[in-house]
């Protein structure tokens, strides 16, 4: 079983809520969306596991497992090119649930005009795998999110 933790602290959402349709038809993989509370806030790693990609706006951690988990802070954000987005760790790094990722402001990223929805999807999972825990509630940084078969 493995467990996924929000990587922000927000309102939880369907990931269908995301205004993106790769992300709202579930092509991505199936998960949970976060509307961010507003300030400045560290992203944490949702899962323990190997960084394989990690990007200003989004980032994959491939557990031992085999499974990915990918967090994509805010929509279309890739255009901000960085902008407004600390990272704390580099690609290929080992990194442990809850460790710092990614410090960032929602509040910048919506007065950029974008939306600051974080998605938090499994990769090539069958949704009938996820078992979801906080839909359409508050949650904090580090609670459980949802688990998945391994």
């Amino acid at each position: 079983m493995l467990a996924v933790v929000s990587p922000v602290a927000g309102r939880s959402l369907a990931v269908s809520d995301v205004p993106d349709p790769v992300f709202a038809k579930g092509l991505v993989g199936p998960g949970l969306a976060i509307a961010p509370h507003p300030g400045t806030q560290c992203a944490l790693a949702p899962v323990s596991g190997k960084l394989v990609k990690l990007l200003p706006h989004a980032y994959v951690i491939l557990t031992k497992s085999g499974r990915g988990v990918l967090v994509h802070l805010g929509i279309d954000t890739v255009h901000m090119n960085g902008d407004g987005f600390e990272m704390h760790v580099a690609e290929n790094d080992e990194v442990v649930a809850g460790d710092d990722i990614v410090t960032w402001n929602p509040a910048y990223v919506e007065v950029s005009d974008h939306s600051a929805l974080c998605a938090v999807v499994v990769l090539d999972c069958d949704p009938r795998n996820v078992r979801y825990h906080v839909v359409d509630a508050e949650v904090e940084i580090n609670q459980l999110l949802f688990d998945v078969d391994a």
